[in-house]
């Protein structure tokens, strides 16, 4: 019997090579590429030229990355890998300024500035405290692994946002966040801090990740399909199944939601911040952010438009309670590490008020790349105001607000870019905060939704008022003691905090451009 099946079947007509178009897949590949010869690098470069060697070769491949989506842009919407990921223009504008963004993180992670400021720890397999992390400490090691963990992050974003289909979305959403698991440990100092925010992050995260992943086989299972331009065909709202479909709609948009740090699905951002080393934690704060809200925009446009009567409602009460949770906890916070976290949460709440209005996809990807750009550059500041022992000798973070009491005295410079920072942040005009407020509360408006833009408004007035305290305590407060010093920054570090300010006064001044260019982006027709 099977003698005569094997007989029946037809013979193999021979393998069939799939069809790769190079040039779409090749900013993708570069990054994954290059995290992989650092993977090498770390295991047979002399220790002494690893550092230098992992950042040439980061910024190296960022920045070949970056070239070949500029010599995509003019050309048609590129779909790869029969359907994984699809090359549009949004997608070409999100993976921008994923390369943008990270370079910008690269540098400051790259910091190695006078007085100690090298933020990770000397050896990250130590157990905190011992005499073996002791002896790491006094040898000089570095913690160069950094590097390609942080590519391979970066690799993972970019696919993320322009993922195809649910399953390419799910992988890309492990690929990037397991090394973020790790690089959350690595902390130098609190150590254990550091460590519990890292498996916080995990064990969260691998909630999030399953809950995304079972939404994804209930809409399987009803549509067939997982590829997003395929179930916006295949799913009706008069669909009998209606209740799996809404069911599995919620699911994926939870999985989503935790990445973007949206209330309730927040709990996990204010530790993780805290305890990460700081240029993780700008890192995460404005790239993740980047790729969650080109993932959600994915998946509600392309794959659920029809279903926008289903979701709305539900993304309507995620912005409000996000945006009001964000501003009036934030108040409550005396550690400025802490208080960006629930500032990060709250300007979650702001960029979905532009998510939920068609109109507002242009100023959703202006306001990512604006806010993008003032984070980094507000953490880079952070990793160099420091505290020092009753020896003179600079030890860890100046973190308590209280520490920052008189920084403007000590260094006007640092304050007050700090302060333009924070200006962004609270949307005052002349900065990018402004604009990009005000782009996506316009398409609030636009959208129907003139109550949800009062409600941002509000939210933005209660957390002018962190961000003025700050202010306040800089440079008209006197500091109850002198622990507090600000390390000398390198030149990376010192490019980082330039650019961020240059940014945020020419997108609040002249941001016809790069508004311009979202546009152009966001009415680019869908494959």
């Amino acid at each position: 019997m099977i003698a005569a099946v094997v007989a029946a079947a037809p013979a193999p007509t021979g393998f069939v090579a799939p069809e790769v178009d190079w040039l779409a897949v090749a900013p993708v590949a570069l990054v994954i590429g290059t995290a992989v010869v650092g993977v090498l690098v770390e295991a047979f470069a002399p220790r002494a030229v690893r550092r230098v060697v992992q950042l040439v070769l980061s910024l190296a491949s960022l920045v070949a990355a970056f070239v070949c989506l500029v010599l995509l842009w003019d050309g048609e919407a590129r779909v790869v890998l029969g359907g994984a990921m699809v090359m549009d223009r949004p997608a070409l504008f999100l993976q921008g300024t994923l390369l943008v963004l990270s370079m910008l993180a690269v540098l400051t992670i790259a910091e190695r500035g006078g007085g100690d400021v090298d933020a990770f720890a000397p050896q990250a397999s130590a157990v905190p405290g011992s005499a073996y992390e002791d002896a790491a400490r006094r040898a000089g090691l570095a913690q160069t692994e950094i590097f390609p963990l942080t590519l391979f992050a970066v690799g993972g974003m970019m696919v993320f946002s322009s993922a195809g289909d649910l399953l390419t979305m799910f992988v890309a959403l492990e690929v990037f966040s397991f090394p973020l698991y790790i690089m959350c440990g690595l902390a130098r100092r609190r150590r254990l801090l550091s460590q519990e925010a890292s498996l916080k992050y995990f064990l969260l995260g691998a909630f999030s990740s399953a809950i995304f992943l079972y939404g994804t086989a209930l809409l399987y299972g009803v549509t067939g399909t997982v590829q997003l331009a395929v179930m916006r065909q295949a799913l009706v709202p008069e669909a009998a199944d209606l209740a799996i479909v809404v069911v599995g709609v919620v699911m994926v948009l939870t999985g989503l939601l935790f990445k973007v740090g949206a209330v309730p699905f927040h709990a996990w951002t204010p530790d993780v911040y805290t305890g990460a080393p700081t240029p993780v934690t700008g890192f995460m704060a404005a790239c993740t952010k980047v790729a969650a809200f080109g993932a959600l925009l994915r998946v509600l446009y392309v794959g659920l438009p029809q279903l926008i009567e289903t979701w709305e409602p539900a993304v309507l009460a995620v912005a409000v309670v996000t945006m009001v949770v964000g501003s009036v906890v934030a108040i409550t916070q005396t550690d400025v590490k802490r208080m960006l976290a629930y500032s990060s949460i709250a300007h979650a709440g702001f960029i979905l008020t532009g998510v939920v209005a068609i109109e507002g996809i242009s100023a959703v990807l202006f306001y990512l790349i604006a806010y993008g750009l003032s984070t980094i550059g507000a953490f880079a500041v952070v990793t160099l105001v420091r505290e020092r022992d009753v020896e003179g000798g600079i030890t860890g973070e100046a973190t308590h607000l209280s520490q920052w009491a008189g920084l403007g005295r000590r260094s006007p410079l640092l304050a007050g870019t700090f302060t333009l920072f924070l200006l962004a942040f609270a949307g005052i005009p002349l900065t990018s905060g402004f604009t990009a407020k005000f782009g996506v509360f316009s398409a609030a408006v636009v959208g129907g939704h003139a109550w949800l833009a009062v409600v941002g408004v509000l939210a933005s007035a209660v957390a002018a008022f962190f961000y003025v305290r700050v202010i306040v305590l800089m440079y008209f407060t006197a500091s109850p003691h002198e622990q507090t010093v600000v390390a000398s920054a390198s030149p990376l570090s010192a490019v980082v905090i330039a650019i961020g300010a240059a940014a945020t006064i020419v997108l609040g001044v002249l941001p016809s451009p790069l508004l311009e260019l979202a546009a152009t982006a966001a009415t680019a027709p869908v494959p």
